[in-house]
């Protein structure tokens, strides 16, 4: 199969998928009061003690040496991250949309749903006005997130009177076909990175363009090979980001032509690039908002670069925990279902490619930046002056539709 489906099958198979069948996300229980803390380390060393206690307790109920544990912004910095992306939300409602439409979201892969309670209870509480007027819709590709959500929905205290304004819809967004004419906010915090990627090298003589397919043996032993045959999804893409983006970005070909062909003349070096991997799926993700969204306003932050990457541009890291410690690999091909495979986003590129295909404007933020303009950051300052909202996810940005 091509490495896009090769990696979307290891990650979203309903019956063996890393998310459907592994993943759990850690919730680290009371919000941290981050003012009696003395700092970062308080707070890391803090984080540490309720992973612990969190782990300890599902082992309580059944023991997994793999389990995949992993923590969002949304669970460590509640409610105050949530807080943030509601302030801005509600801001922009009011500026063009507030008395004429109703403030209707849509959020992609609310893990806990977490972010959901947090922005209903903002409104609810400091805008009520808006609240009266507000749905609330979750599009989640897993059957067990889609019922912890509900779970999550009515058992929490302050949801009371939320269940009116929440509708989860489990599919994948990949296949929606309902038309939504009304103006929207959609949210899609953390899921460009598990979005799959198409694997590419190049000629270095023609410059030809190859794509990378997956063998899998009658011994279960993985091959990857590559083939001159683009398939339509990743041909479109180079087109549409040699179309549309202007400014420099990494690429295989981007070393002189000389030197390429010097290094691939050498004995024991193989023929062709080293791997590009290229954001198919997201590009579909795009499509999916200009078809179906045409009144929408993205609202979506991500990693914009990854330590411990496997070799290539734009290449994944790929890992799993066993026995309670993460363990990074250096290849995607690995045991379906076992490892998560996360991609950087390169806002750049990416942010050239929405607006060709959607024809919105957009704006990029460092996460700080965002945090700075929309948070209270008094709520997450530590004793030395520290912020831990602030100082950590320097890898991430944010991307909004003006």
């Amino acid at each position: 199969m091509l490495m896009r489906d090769f990696i979307d099958d290891s990650l979203y198979n309903p019956h063996y998928g890393y998310f459907p069948k592994q993943a759990v996300i850690f919730t680290p229980g009371a919000p941290f009061d981050f003012g009696v803390l003395k700092g970062e380390a308080e707070f890391q060393k803090e984080l540490g003690v309720r992973y612990t206690e969190f782990e300890d307790a599902l082992d309580n109920q059944e023991e997994n040496e793999t389990r995949q544990l992993w923590h969002t912004p949304t669970e460590l910095f509640r409610p105050y991250y949530g807080e943030a992306i509601a302030r801005y939300l509600v801001t922009n409602y009011k500026l063009s949309l507030y008395p004429y439409h109703d403030l209707l979201i849509y959020e992609m892969g609310a893990g806990n749903g977490t972010m959901m309670l947090n922005i209903l209870d903002y409104l609810r509480e400091m805008h009520p006005e808006v609240y009266e007027c507000t749905r609330y819709k979750v599009i989640e590709i897993s059957s067990s997130l889609a019922s912890l959500q509900l779970h999550q929905l009515r058992q929490s205290a302050h949801a009371a009177g939320h269940l009116d304004k929440v509708e989860i819809i489990n599919k994948s967004i990949f296949d929606w076909d309902t038309y939504v004419s009304s103006p929207c906010f959609f949210i899609a915090l953390e899921v460009f990175d598990n979005f799959a990627h198409d694997a590419i090298r190049y000629d270095p003589y023609t410059d030809e363009a190859l794509q990378g397919s997956v063998l899998i043996d009658h011994e279960g032993d993985f091959y990857e090979f590559y083939s001159r045959q683009l398939d339509p999804i990743a041909a479109r893409y180079l087109r549409v980001r040699n179309a549309a983006v202007s400014s420099p970005y990494s690429h295989p070909l981007k070393s002189p032509r000389a030197l390429q062909k010097l290094y691939h003349s050498l004995p024991l070096v193989m023929n062709l690039t080293a791997a590009e991997y290229i954001p198919t799926r997201l590009m579909q993700f795009f499509d999916i908002l200009h078809r179906y969204f045409p009144g929408h306003r993205l609202v979506t932050s991500d990693f914009h670069s990854l330590p411990d990457a496997t070799p290539g541009i734009n290449a994944p890291v790929v890992q799993t925990r066993y026995k309670r410690r993460t363990v990074p690999v250096t290849t995607p091909l690995v045991h379906q279902g076992y490892f998560d495979i996360l991609f950087p986003t390169d806002f750049a590129v990416m942010e050239d490619v929405y607006r060709a295909i959607t024809g919105k404007l957009t704006r990029v933020y460092p996460h700080e930046d965002f945090m700075r303009r929309w948070a209270y950051v008094e709520d997450t300052q530590t004793k030395n002056g520290e912020n831990p909202l602030l100082g950590w996810y320097q890898n991430a940005s944010v991307l909004t539709t003006v």
